[in-house]
Formats: C-alpha cells, sequence, structure tokens
C-alpha cells in the first residue's frame, strides 16, 4: 500500500487523552487550559501524555470555544544589539510559557516607526491575548492605550502608572547609587555616567540615582551627551574619547549596558588608559561576559532570566484571572563594595 491509498492516521483529540490517563474530557481540557483547581500533579500527567501522542490544540476551536487565542506577543524594537538583553529576555519568557498552554510570537517594529503601530494591532485584530513591552516611557502612550481599553499586558520597566498594571523593574535608582558609592570607595572623584535614553523610565532613575548619591558624597559626576548606553558600541566609543582630555580628567566611568562598557573600554585601551588602575569602569550585564574579557571591570547581574518568567506569568495571570492582583516585582541590585575581591 503505498502513501496515497495508506488510511490517514486520526490527529490524537481531547478523548484520546482522556482514556489514556483515565480522566474526563472536560478534566483533561482543564488541565491543559492551566487550571488551578486541578492538582499540580495531574496537569503535568496530562501535559506529559499529550506531548508523547503529538496532541495539538485545535487553535480555530479553542478560540470560538473561550474567545482566546492563546497566544503572548512579546512586542520589541529590532534596534536593540545582541549584546544587550533582548536574546536573554525572548529566552526567559519563551521558557515561562512552557508548559502552559500558551504560545509566544515576537512582534518586532523598526525604530523609525511609531511604537503604538504594533500594539494597536494586536488590540484591534485580537491576534493575542496579552503582551508584553520595554522601554519604558513615564508617560507612556502604549500603557495608556492598554489601559484604556482593559487589554492584558505586563511591562519590563515601570510607568507613570505602575501601580494599575503588570510589572517587573531592575531598580535603576539603587544601581545608580551602589556605582557611585563604589567608585566613591575606591579613591574615584571625577566620573562619567552613559546613561540609557533619558526619555526612558529606567534611564531618569539611573540618572537619579547617580546625580543624588554624587551630591551627596562630594563627587563630580558628567553626564555625558549626544549619545548613551542604547547607541552603537563605535559611537560610544568615539564619544568617550572626545571626554578623557577634559579637566578635571575622569577616573571613573558608569555605563548601563554591555555594550555602551565596550565602548568605554575600547576608548580606554586605545588611550592607553589601563581599566582598574588608571580608571575604573561600572556597569551592568545579564550574563556574564565584560568580566570574562576584562577581569578589571567592575560589574551587576542583573537577572533577565528572572524578569522574564516574571511577565510570562504575570500576562499570563491577567488572561486567566484578572480580577486577582497585579503581578509587580521590582529586582534589586545586590553588589556588595567587598563584592570586588571575590
Amino acid at each position: 500500500m503505498d502513501d496515497a491509498t495508506r488510511p490517514r492516521q486520526r490527529a490524537p483529540t481531547l478523548k484520546t487523552i482522556a482514556g489514556l490517563t483515565d480522566l474526563a474530557v472536560p478534566t483533561v481540557s482543564r488541565a491543559l487550559s492551566g487550571a488551578l483547581d486541578i492538582s499540580e500533579d495531574t496537569r503535568a500527567r496530562v501535559r506529559a501524555v499529550a506531548d508523547e501522542i503529538g496532541y495539538v490544540p485545535n487553535r480555530a476551536g479553542v478560540r470560538l470555544r473561550t474567545g482566546r487565542t492563546n497566544v503572548i506577543s512579546l512586542v520589541m524594537s529590532t534596534e536593540h544589539d545582541i549584546m544587550n538583553h533582548t536574546a536573554k529576555l525572548i529566552s526567559s519568557v519563551s521558557a515561562g510559557l512552557r508548559n502552559t498552554p500558551f504560545h509566544l510570537i515576537i512582534t518586532p517594529y523598526f525604530p523609525d516607526e511609531d511604537p503604538m503601530k504594533p500594539i494597536r494591532y494586536i488590540v484591534e485584530s485580537r491576534s493575542a491575548d496579552a503582551v508584553i513591552f520595554n522601554q519604558i516611557q513615564p508617560q507612556d502612550p502604549r500603557v495608556r492605550y492598554l489601559l484604556d481599553r482593559k487589554f492584558p499586558f505586563a511591562t519590563h520597566g515601570r510607568s507613570n502608572w505602575a501601580r494599575d498594571h503588570a510589572w517587573f523593574d531592575f531598580d535603576n535608582f539603587a544601581y545608580g547609587r551602589i556605582a557611585v558609592e563604589t567608585l566613591a570607595a575606591r579613591g574615584r572623584r571625577h566620573l562619567l555616567l552613559v546613561p540609557p535614553p533619558d526619555k526612558q523610565s529606567y534611564g531618569q532613575e539611573m540618572i537619579a540615582g547617580c546625580s543624588d548619591t554624587a551630591r551627596r558624597l562630594g563627587i563630580d559626576l558628567q553626564i555625558v551627551v549626544g549619545f548613551d548606553s542604547d547607541s552603537a558600541i563605535e559611537d560610544v566609543q568615539r564619544g568617550v574619547s572626545d571626554l578623557l582630555d577634559r579637566q578635571p580628567a575622569p577616573d571613573g566611568i558608569i555605563t548601563g549596558s554591555t555594550n555602551s562598557a565596550l565602548g568605554a573600554g575600547a576608548a580606554l585601551r586605545t588611550g592607553g588608559i589601563a581599566i582598574g588602575r588608571d580608571m575604573d569602569v561600572f556597569t551592568k550585564e545579564a550574563m556574564v561576559f565584560l568580566r570574562r574579557v576584562w577581569p578589571e571591570i567592575l560589574t551587576v547581574s542583573e537577572n533577565v532570566v528572572a524578569a522574564g518568567d516574571f511577565l510570562a506569568r504575570a500576562a499570563i495571570a491577567q488572561v486567566t484571572h484578572p480580577k486577582e492582583d497585579l503581578m509587580q516585582k521590582l529586582d534589586a541590585p545586590t553588589w556588595q563594595l567587598d563584592d570586588e575581591a571575590s
């Protein structure tokens, strides 16, 4: 019998799983949807059987029954370099959705496009049940739009309406404070700050944390203009190089990303300035990288894995349990002054 005449094997259904698990079809359906009134052991057993037999839910049928797409959309700009934490965030959000009925789609937009465009499309087309996005501004129009339409979402960062929506954020004010305190303890008195874009909430928080602490400790702090921690590495290198001859000469640099630390470090090496001896560089990174290349660089770890997992769960919670409290978390830096010796 050739392939053309061989009977087509029927795709496994909820009834198939019910027969293999000795559970009722409604119980199987609820277990696969992640219903919390079904025990975790039962949900895991049903999911394992579904995976083993290759069960794939009929998305059209699910949407007809529930009104849901079982899709979470991660909306991100294409301007991020891979050395930023974009790849880590995508991976961790995906992991957070694992073993749930929800699937991840990436919705990109270009730097010259209105960031509202993908948000409007998702809401108006109902192509996802919830959205996750970053690069949050204090009065972010995307946040306002989604709040007004009561559409589920979670943000990596906080807006001025943070109490009204789900979010996960790294405490960049505390990061700025720790950076200045650490460099001051090392005898650095004239610092350059290469911050995130100041139109974004976390950029404003980092600038405030550095500035307040510098004033308190009597440290000279210059916030660079014309480039920031999201700029291309070569732009940061060029910008830092132009500032090395200023008076008084800088003896410490604080940056807001791995890329900007690489650019600053390249400028110092080109200028014959030894990192850790002549000048310190303090930055944060989402993965252990810089200290392996330049052990002299001072780094704080930003846990983007925890962020992605939290945001995935926060988005799902709004879809499945919209009346429960919003999930919100501020992740604090763990650096201590003696960390550099460890």
